[in-house]
């Protein structure tokens, strides 16, 4: 009986134990999810690193940090060179000869502008650079706008760090997989008041504190190997970023999907008023307070 006992309770004791080094491993797995997350946001080229965001006219564009410009930059030369943009959505630039930027890394005196939409999945969009700044081209629903970014910006120069909740493996959720019908889509507008749809691959059902929720993930980009979620919940605009946060999925395996909060994390528009990011579509407006992932940027002041 004594043996049984202390088998029984050795066996207890393993079980414990197994458990407690499974959540130490995943907690610290997380742990490394958010300090990649800081380098990425961190990184020269970051989110951190804009500056502006100007959108073009028709025809020409003065652009520079002088005032007579007509797109004023803060920061490079004062008077930087013309970006043409042509009735078809074509974009040439031409640079002051004393400006000292180049395109591509090229000096240049003049040059095509490609913009992100049109680069191409396995290419970038023209950069024009000039000092410690660059921008290139991006496109939102036909309109055209230079991304102005700089490696010494402010926000990233003065970046307060990223507030999350305690890692709580019980917001690492198994979600039941539900494929979509074909051609199914999602629409989600902006901050900058664009509305994109998105092919939706399927749905997610979940429960939590016995009640069931389902929510919506799409393809941000074909050939994605995860789904993107862009969704609200009841601490949003409170405890974390209001218009939505982000989390990527794998696709499911077994009619399964692993839906870990623990990985929501905060939008550029948390950070910077010069991004363009999505906001949470009604069917991604939970009922329910996520008490994991990032909280609300404490450096905000936009």
């Amino acid at each position: 009986m004594i043996r049984t006992s202390l088998f029984v309770a050795a066996a207890i004791l393993g079980v414990a134990t197994v458990q407690a080094a499974d959540i130490d491993s995943y907690k610290h797995s997380i742990e490394q999810w958010q300090a990649g997350r800081v380098e990425r946001l961190t990184a020269p080229d970051g989110w951190l690193s804009l500056i502006g965001l100007e959108w073009l006219q028709p025809g020409a564009n003065r652009v520079g940090s002088a005032a007579d410009n007509d797109i004023v930059l803060s920061a490079g030369p004062a008077h930087l060179g013309v970006v043409t943009l042509a009735a078809d959505g074509g974009m040439r630039i031409v640079l002051d000869k004393d400006s000292g930027a180049t395109v591509d890394g090229k000096a240049v005196t003049d040059a095509t502008l490609v913009d992100d939409l049109h680069a191409g999945a396995d290419a970038a969009p023209t950069r024009v650079g000039f000092g410690s700044a660059s921008f290139y081209v991006i496109d939102r629903d036909g309109r055209k706008g230079l991304r102005v970014k700089d490696t010494q910006a402010p926000t990233r120069q003065h970046f307060l760090g990223i507030d999350a909740f305690p890692i709580d493996p019980s917001w690492r959720i198994e979600a039941t997989w539900v494929p979509a019908q074909p051609g199914e889509t999602l629409e989600m507008g902006s901050v900058i008041g664009t509305i994109d749809k998105y092919p939706v691959p399927g749905k997610l059902e979940f429960t939590r504190d016995g009640r069931h929720f389902e929510i919506l993930p799409v393809i941000e980009v074909p050939g994605d190997t995860q789904y993107f979620i862009v969704f609200a919940d009841r601490t949003s605009g409170k405890e974390t970023y209001g218009a939505a946060r982000f989390l990527y999925i794998d696709p499911p395996k077994d009619g399964k999907v692993v839906l870990d909060f623990n990985k929501a994390y905060n939008p550029p528009c948390a950070f910077t008023p010069f991004a363009t990011c999505p906001l949470a579509p009604p069917e991604n407006r939970l009922d329910l307070r996520v008490t994991a992932g990032e909280k609300n940027y404490r450096g905000s002041n936009h």
